[in-house]
């Protein structure tokens, strides 16, 4: 819908310019590169080794400013698609908007319901993506410590498990990505999906967490019980028109940063 175009482009500017859009900023060609697989030597947890068993991250970026190597922020970002798939509009769209304001993207392929997984092997995905930002940051051309998520519906459903469930990263782990935090600097959720409760988007919660889901786990998986003080600033928005994802998740959400003193 055009009123979630313009909400789109309008809310994303107002989350980030306070802090990410005062440092030099790029207009023009957006040059994208090769997927790269979160774990080149296999993903933990895989049923397979196809395509849907692989999660990956695609980096874009916008077009090099010579004046400057000042490093970019970066924005990692979880499309939407109810657990089921990814909506390309909501990644790749998403990057290249991005990439208009001069900050880098990185779009990820999670792993999904629709081909057998379910929690926790998507917010799995989800931190591997931050940390793999996070400890490529120098080569990336990026702020390492201005690392930020985005999601839409179900995308804003992992968006805000992340945003919740972060950790400071292994010291002991092998390997050396899994040593570096996932905690995201900031967060914007686009009409997210947050509750597994009355107002929960039904297919996603199905995708995420099976048929039967036990009392524990839809309460684990409501991310607005799950908000800290330690939560990131975050930018939520949504839509009364919204047919498929109730406004109700977003105003949970919202309320629960706020009691939190989240800002």
């Amino acid at each position: 819908m055009l009123i979630t175009t313009r909400y789109f482009v309008l809310c994303t500017l107002l989350a980030l310019s306070t802090h990410w859009l005062s440092g030099p900023r790029a207009f023009g060609q957006v040059t994208s590169q090769e997927a790269q697989p979160l774990w080149p030597d296999g993903a933990p947890g895989a049923l397979g080794n196809n395509e849907q068993d692989i999660p990956t991250i695609t980096p874009y970026y916008p077009e090099k400013d010579e004046s400057s190597d000042t490093p970019r922020p970066a924005i990692v970002i979880f499309p939407g698609g109810g657990y089921g798939g990814l909506a390309e509009h909501e990644g790749r769209d998403y990057a290249q908007f991005l990439n208009q304001q001069g900050l880098a993207a990185f779009v990820v392929k999670y792993r999904l319901g629709s081909a057998g997984y379910r929690h926790p092997i998507m917010i799995m995905d989800a931190a591997r993506a931050v940390r793999w930002v996070r400890y490529n940051a120098e080569k990336l051309g990026v702020d390492p410590r201005r690392i930020g998520v985005m999601g839409s519906s179900a995308g804003g459903h992992l968006t805000a498990t992340l945003l919740t469930r972060f950790d400071p990263g292994d010291i002991a782990s092998a390997d050396s990505v899994d040593r570096v935090s996932s905690r995201p600097d900031i967060g914007i959720l686009c009409y997210p999906v947050i509750t597994m409760g009355q107002f929960t988007h039904l297919g996603s919660k199905r995708n995420l967490l099976g048929e039967r889901p036990t009392n524990e786990m839809v309460e684990a998986l409501s991310n607005e019980k799950q908000v800290q003080a330690t939560t990131p600033p975050v930018f939520v928005w949504h839509t009364w028109e919204d047919q498929a994802v109730p406004v109700e998740n977003a105003l949970m959400f919202a309320t629960a940063l706020r009691q939190e003193g989240v800002t």
